[in-house]
Formats: C-alpha cells, sequence, structure tokens
C-alpha cells in the first residue's frame, strides 16, 4: 500500500510481539497504528482474538483500508488518552494485551507539510491530529517568554531555553513567525557550534511536545491501563525521549508518576502493575544499522 510504504519499519517487532505474550483468542489493543507494521504482526498471531487500534492521524485511517474486510479488527479514529471510553463504546472489559509506540512516524516526519522536521521549510504546524486547534505556531506568537522558556526547558530540555525565548518573543513583535526557517533564522546564532541539528531537534521536540500535549495524553492512558488490563495482562510501551521513558517507568514501578511507592495498612506495595524488564529493552546493533529510528527507543514491558 502506498502511504503505508512512506511509514517507518515497525521498531522492535520481535520484542513487541514477545513482550505481549499473545494468545491466539486473546483481545489486544495497539494505539499508536500509525503504518500498521505493529498491528499486522499481531494480527497474524491471533485466530478468534480480536484486535483494536487507535490514531488520530487521518493518514493512519487510510492504512487501516487494507484491514477492513477483517472482521478481527477493529479502527477507532481517536486520541488514545480515550482509551477506557472507546473500549467500552466497542463492548470491550477487558483486553489482554497493550502496545504503545510512542513519538513521531517516519512518516510524518518526512512530509514536510506536516512541520514536523528541522530538514524542510514549512509552516509551524506539528499537530499530530490536523484537526486539533493548537499549532506550534500559535504556541509561538501568542504565549508569554515566561512559558515558551517552560516549554523549551521542560519538553526540549534546551540549556539555554530563557536566551531562546526572549529572543522568539522579542522577533515576533516585528513580524508573525509562520515558518519552520523563521524560527531557525531567529535561533541559530544560540544554537551550538557543529551541534545545530540537535538543538533544532530539542527545540522541535519541546514544541511538538506542547502542541500535541504528550505528556499529559501519556499520564491519561496510563492511569487506565490497570483498569482494562485483565489479570495476567501484558503492558509494552516504547518512548523515544527520557520522559516519556520516566513517567512510563514510574507507573510500572510505582503505580503513579512521582514519590514513593504506596503501601497498604500491612506495609505490602500497592502496585498494579509489575515489571518484566528490569532494564528497558533496547534494540540491537544489527537493527540500529538498518534503522536508524530504532537506536533511541527504550522498550518496557509490564503485567498486571
Amino acid at each position: 500500500m502506498e502511504l503505508q510504504s512512506t511509514y517507518h519499519e515497525p521498531v522492535m517487532l520481535s520484542e513487541c510481539l514477545e513482550g505481549l505474550n499473545i494468545r491466539p483468542d486473546g483481545i489486544y489493543v495497539d494505539v499508536t497504528f500509525g503504518g500498521g507494521g505493529h498491528s499486522r504482526a499481531i494480527l497474524s498471531k491471533l485466530t478468534t482474538g480480536r484486535l483494536l487500534v487507535f490514531d488520530q492521524d487521518p493518514d493512519a485511517a487510510a492504512n487501516a483500508e487494507e484491514f477492513k474486510d477483517d472482521e478481527r479488527f477493529t479502527f477507532i479514529a481517536a486520541n488514545f488518552r480515550h482509551l477506557k471510553r472507546y473500549l467500552r463504546l466497542h463492548k470491550v472489559d477487558k483486553i489482554d494485551g497493550i502496545l504503545a509506540d510512542l513519538g513521531v512516524s517516519s512518516h510524518q516526519i518526512n512530509t514536510p507539510l506536516r512541520g514536523f522536521s528541522t530538514r524542510f521549510d514549512a509552516d509551524l504546524d506539528m499537530r499530530m491530529n490536523p484537526h486539533s486547534d493548537k499549532t506550534a505556531r500559535e504556541v509561538l506568537n501568542v504565549r508569554s517568554a515566561s512559558e515558551l522558556q517552560k516549554i523549551l526547558g521542560m519538553y526540549g530540555e534546551v540549556h539555554n531555553a530563557r536566551t531562546a525565548a526572549e529572543a522568539i518573543f522579542s522577533a515576533r513583535h516585528n513580524s508573525p513567525i509562520e515558518t519552520i526557517n523563521d524560527l531557525k533564522g531567529i535561533l541559530l546564532r544560540y544554537a551550538p557550534k557543529h551541534r545545530e541539528n540537535k538543538y533544532f531537534a530539542q527545540v522541535f521536540q519541546a514544541l511538538r511536545i506542547e502542541v500535541n500535549d504528550e505528556l499529559k495524553v501519556l499520564e491519561e492512558f496510563l492511569m487506565q491501563v490497570p483498569e482494562v488490563l485483565a489479570e495476567q495482562g501484558r503492558l509494552v510501551v516504547m518512548s523515544y525521549h527520557s520522559l516519556e521513558d520516566r513517567l512510563v517507568k514510574n507507573f510500572i514501578q510505582k503505580g503513579k508518576f512521582d514519590g514513593e511507592v504506596e503501601k497498604d495498612f500491612y506495609g505490602n506495595e500497592i502496585k498494579p502493575l509489575k515489571s518484566i524488564t528490569r532494564k528497558p529493552v533496547e534494540a540491537t546493533k544489527e537493527e540500529v544499522t538498518r534503522n536508524p529510528r530504532a537506536r533511541s527507543a527504550k522498550l518496557r514491558i509490564a503485567e498486571k
């Protein structure tokens, strides 16, 4: 299928399938369908089982047409922060496994008009869901300098976040910041020499997380997981930067995102999930050579 071929090769495919511990008659959810690579592999292991997938991107919906005649497959055009609501709508009570491959697909990055990549000039968009209201352009032109500093510092871990925020705030009073090249032109002088690409990648990551509310979405999703997983059901999450991985790690280890793990009256830890992977699983050297996107991927697996 033409669209699917422009999506990324599924990262750590065999490790994800092994982590899900798929039963042929089980019910599984892929909350980040994308090009359908992981979903296709899950379906190949199901007999009477069922697969429900989420994606808010219209391009992913087009890819899902490939599976429209498969009775085991259900496509849900929604953000996975609404996991419980849509499972209820589709009369699903408990599921045997959930896969989440976080981050941006190669297809989204390689489509210039989406505004995700520093390699192309385009409007500052960065919306995963092109129907949502908030864009990177709106963030850059409307937010205060202190808000911009917080976004760049927290979400991009940009070392000179205050300087960059003030430069953006000052520049937009002369003319609106509309395009990727507008933004790069403002910040180029503040980027470390010979590390400009990494610097812009951090800035773009920060804006993308803010535009799509990514960390809040991840928290909301994780909080619903224990309720929808069946006993011995598996959670498999692949993240691509430390902010996401920290949230996933903390939730698996503590059942919450910060602080110490809670204990009951008898001193037993109250944790809805148990970790299957002591350390995050990383891609093999062979896979990283074949698929550079796998380099930063960290895979965590938990069981109810």
